[in-house]
């Protein structure tokens, strides 16, 4: 019987990150996009568009773009969490762990991405109303310059140092911070999730450089997102990052 409540979280786990990916993809099929975020010509006029202008513009509303952010975060940071998930898993016998822990670490984990993604959604409205980015969230060169080095010096900060080394050992916050039940699962899922956006916020705001809803860069970002938090090669992936971000931003101010 265990077993087969195992089998059906992790099943349920993986169809939700599948689900996300495909909305994802139907969102941007609906929005004249290309894998690669670049618009076809209805979505061309689309980030023409002055967002005062008095018609129904989804893109230029909290609601729609706090839903897509939020399903961007399931896509995008619930696979980050597998090796977090199995640690758990480790301990459910030698320290009294249970399944309704382990949901409630994912379910904490989950609500603190919910809350950034409610956060960028907001930054999205601002810097679009402010006349920075257009209305598919993509920013002049210069700024995405700016992004570009902004993250990767973040890459060789004190405070990437210590988020990472939560999200990289996530056995070590477990025992430091070990509560059992789905409450103390809970608890422990929003102290994981807090310092995972502390060490990956900046892959978030890479968004804007190339299109917030550009599948390419959601993909990238995961897969560099998941190295980070490997046990064998995490810790030699954050400082080439950096230096690649950063040469990249570099580059665009010649562009």
């Amino acid at each position: 019987m265990s077993q087969l409540i195992r089998s059906s979280l992790w099943l349920s786990f993986f169809g939700a990150i599948l689900l996300a990916w495909w909305m994802l993809y139907m969102m941007a099929i609906d929005m004249d996009l290309d894998l690669l975020g670049r618009p076809g010509p209805m979505a061309q006029a689309m980030a023409d568009m002055n967002p005062r202008m008095p018609m129904d513009m989804p893109m230029a509303r909290f609601g729609p773009l706090f839903a897509m952010w939020a399903v961007m975060m399931a896509a995008m940071m619930l696979p980050t969490l597998v090796p977090t998930l199995t640690t758990y898993e480790r301990l459910m016998i030698s320290a009294d762990g249970t399944r309704a822990g382990w949901a409630g670490v994912l379910l904490g984990y989950f609500i603190v991405w919910v809350g950034f993604a409610a956060l960028i959604a907001g930054v999205q409205l601002a810097l679009l109303f402010g006349g920075v980015i257009n209305m598919l969230g993509v920013a002049p060169l210069w700024i995405s310059a700016i992004l570009l080095i902004v993250v990767g010096a973040f890459q060789f900060s004190r405070t990437k140092e210590v988020c990472h080394g939560v999200c990289h050992a996530p056995m070590t916050y477990f025992l430091g911070h070990w509560k059992t039940g789905f409450g103390g699962g809970l608890r422990m899922g929003l102290g994981l999730g807090v310092f995972c956006v502390g060490c990956c916020w900046g892959f978030m705001a890479l968004g804007f450089v190339g299109g917030v809803m550009s599948l390419a860069w959601m993909g990238l970002a995961t897969l560099l997102m998941i190295f980070e938090k490997l046990p064998d090669v995490g810790h030699h992936v954050i400082k080439p990052t950096g230096v690649i971000l950063i040469a990249a931003g570099i580059g665009l101010f010649f562009f």
